[in-house]
């Protein structure tokens, strides 16, 4: 098997199969591939498609985006999840604007915040047309497919090995389509579970078919326990049917979204709204909940909370405020505070 047989195949394919009519593909720009890029990093087309349309809308061009506020941004990538991604994407527009010019270099694309080997070889690929591999997630399973490369693709000479691979196959001609074509392969074909192997076009060299061993590749991240963490959110409501929302610290998980208070335990709530002189009316403990991130688990707590117009609540500056419920449809939220917040905002305007 050459190179030029990979390619050849895999480019008949694209040309009768590949998708070619995603919104970032309509309309090209290194802006809009370089946006798709980091919306699809960990999440399928079908998700992102959404966001990116309700993104161009608001931010059309990369000065729209360097000019919006962080807060803008991270609404509109409320709930997409893996909220660095936003804000690097946002740092990483203010420096491109500044500079004057869309980067095209390697070196000068892995220098800006977010944008590892893979994510610039696919912007300058399909935007610019420059021959450069990528490696994300799945091209690692269609190569260690191809060529039953044991081990896991994340430890680092698997790796290694897996982008002297792609660098030999990705062709000088039809670079973009080639990029787009084997990210189809593994999206539609190539799948991680029930591969339709039947047709794919390199089917008749790939070693994993060949042996009936597709199944066993890519080998299996080794099994962690994630550490489970408790905490308690504060759903303080006035008698206005105001909501208390915090902004988070600008780093971390949930970095810069409004979320609740957190608390360890019951208590400690009390103690704090004590603190503030809050006069309490009534509240409850509803059922805990656990969201998942990819380190840990979460689960967490909600105690609703309603009490009296506060008179002396001190706010600090930028960092907490009251909204009426359905005001908080225009904020960056983390997807389990816009869950929390959603019947409450359903309540009011049934009211």
């Amino acid at each position: 098997m050459t190179p030029a047989y990979f390619q050849y195949n895999l480019l008949t394919w694209f040309d009768q199969k590949g998708r070619k009519d995603l919104p970032w593909q309509l309309n090209r720009s290194p802006y809009r591939v370089w946006l798709s890029e980091i919306m699809l990093q960990q999440t399928q087309v079908t998700t992102v498609i959404p966001y990116f349309n309700t993104f161009i809308e608001k931010f059309p061009l990369l000065e729209n985006l360097a000019d919006a506020s962080i807060d803008e941004v991270l609404h509109c990538w409320s709930g997409l999840g893996y909220y660095a991604r936003a804000r690097n994407l946002h740092k990483a527009a203010q420096l491109i604007v500044k500079n004057g010019r869309f980067p095209d270099t390697l070196p000068e694309l892995v220098a800006l915040s977010g944008i590892g080997l893979s994510t610039a070889g696919a912007v300058l690929s399909i935007a610019f047309n420059k021959s450069h591999p990528i490696l994300d997630g799945n091209v690692k399973r269609v190569l260690t497919r191809f060529y039953a490369i044991s081990g896991w693709p994340g430890h680092t000479q698997v790796e290694r090995q897996l982008w002297e691979i792609s660098t030999q196959l990705t062709p000088v001609e039809r670079v973009a389509d080639y990029t787009q074509a084997i990210m189809d392969l593994g999206a539609t074909l190539c799948t991680r579970r029930n591969p339709d192997c039947a047709i794919c076009p390199v089917n008749t060299c790939c070693k994993a078919r060949l042996s009936d061993t597709v199944s066993a590749y890519p080998m299996a991240k080794p099994t962690k326990i994630l550490p489970v963490k408790q905490r308690l959110f504060l759903l303080l409501m006035d008698q206005d049917k105001r909501i208390l929302l915090e902004k988070r610290p600008p780093t971390g998980i949930w970095g810069g979204l409004w979320s609740l208070p957190e608390f360890a335990n019951i208590e400690d709530a009390n103690a704090w709204c004590l603190t503030k002189n809050m006069h309490i009316i009534s509240q409850r403990v509803l059922k805990l909940k656990r969201h998942t991130f990819s380190h840990y688990h979460l689960d967490y707590t909600p105690l609703c909370v309603k009490i009296k117009n506060p008179i002396n609540f001190v706010m600090e500056a930028n960092l907490s405020v009251w909204y009426n419920v359905e005001q908080t449809n225009n904020l960056g939220l983390p997807t389990p505070i816009k869950r929390l917040l959603q019947p409450l905002n359903n309540e009011e305007n049934n009211d």
